[in-house]
């Protein structure tokens, strides 16, 4: 089945950087679009950046552009995010996400960032 497992979240204070890992099992990873999503305190889960399958293209939220960077491995099935100049705004819990696969998204479990000085 698949699975989708987030690492790397963390607290950081404004200004500094982390890098969210995903590893994803039990299905064909090269071929599917990644992304990254986030759920910020009081609002919706909204996109920050999703990897073409190729990695090739990306594409950000405009509130994240310019400092995250998504990033993916197909030999390895990963799928990173590295965020840098973190902004208190920054503060979720971010998600790995498949779109689309057998019809469905399928989420991580969630790891929780925090940018507070």
């Amino acid at each position: 089945q698949v699975q989708l497992v987030e690492s790397g979240g963390g607290s950081v204070q404004p200004g500094g950087s982390l890098r969210l890992s995903c590893a994803a099992s039990g299905f064909p990873f090269s071929v599917y679009n990644m992304s990254w999503y986030r759920r910020r305190p009081g609002k919706e889960r909204e996109l920050v950046a999703t990897a073409t399958s190729a990695g090739k293209s990306t594409n950000y939220a405009d509130s994240v552009k310019g400092r995250f960077t998504i990033s993916r491995d197909n030999n390895k099935n990963t799928v990173d995010l590295q965020m840098n100049n973190l902004k208190p705004e920054d503060t979720a819990v971010y998600y790995c996400a498949l779109p689309g696969y057998s019809g469905r998204y399928y989420w991580g479990q969630g790891t929780r960032v925090t940018v507070s000085s």
